[in-house]
């Protein structure tokens, strides 16, 4: 199947082992993933500096009575006036740094949004995810766009369909950036789960505009 880009041309694929780049229609909502957007040595470069100066937290949810841990860090970056609430915590944003800027600037053009904050998962090893959720609060407004950048070990990302049950996998490779858009967040749920296998950290970074 033709893999298209954001303006409708078909993208050539050298390798055929290789995931396929471009926009990807699914029903109720479409995907535009590029698995080698940032270079490697640009990737690298980003992992080490987010791993050094971002201010991670170890945030915990009250589940059943008890307050659990969530299964990886967390950091809220953006405009000083953009709180975003999830899982029953309301994150404050810290200041852009200046890495965030940078790759915030490069995705843009292709997301066609300005976003206004980021939400950042460090997975520290393969114990580490995050379950079954959408990102539809109501700060994201209705059609959210989100875009989603990696650095560090390659993840598994699935979706699956809210009515339908249909599943979807992605692996998110260092350096990749999927932008998720359309209704996508109103009708798919998507994780990272957990794997036995040896895995490197992985650093997650999704954009998004907060409207309220």
């Amino acid at each position: 199947m033709e893999q298209r880009d954001l303006f409708g041309n078909i993208i050539p694929s050298l390798d055929n082992n290789k995931p396929k780049s471009g926009l990807t229609k699914i029903e109720n909502g479409e995907y535009l993933f590029y698995p080698d957007f940032f270079s490697k040595v640009e990737s690298d470069l980003y992992l080490q500096n987010l791993k050094e100066n971002i201010d991670w937290k170890q945030e915990s949810m009250n589940m059943y009575g008890k307050q659990v841990a969530f299964p990886r860090l967390t950091a809220w970056y953006g405009d000083n006036d953009k709180p975003y609430s999830f899982s029953g915590i309301t994150l404050a944003p810290k200041v852009w740094t200046r890495e965030l800027l940078e790759i915030k600037d490069k995705i843009e053009p292709l997301s066609k949004v300005q976003f206004n904050s980021v939400l950042l998962n460090r997975y520290r090893n393969g114990n580490d995810s995050i379950s079954w959720h959408t990102d539809a609060e109501k700060e994201l407004g209705p059609n959210p766009v989100i875009a989603s950048v990696n650095f560090g070990a390659t993840r598994k990302f699935q979706l699956r369909h809210i009515k339908t049950k249909e599943k979807l996998e992605i692996e998110l490779t260092h350096g990749s950036l999927l932008i998720m858009q359309g209704e996508m967040q109103h009708f798919w749920q998507h994780q990272v789960p957990k794997t036995s296998k040896v895995v490197n950290e992985r650093i997650n970074l999704t954009f998004r505009v907060i409207k309220l």
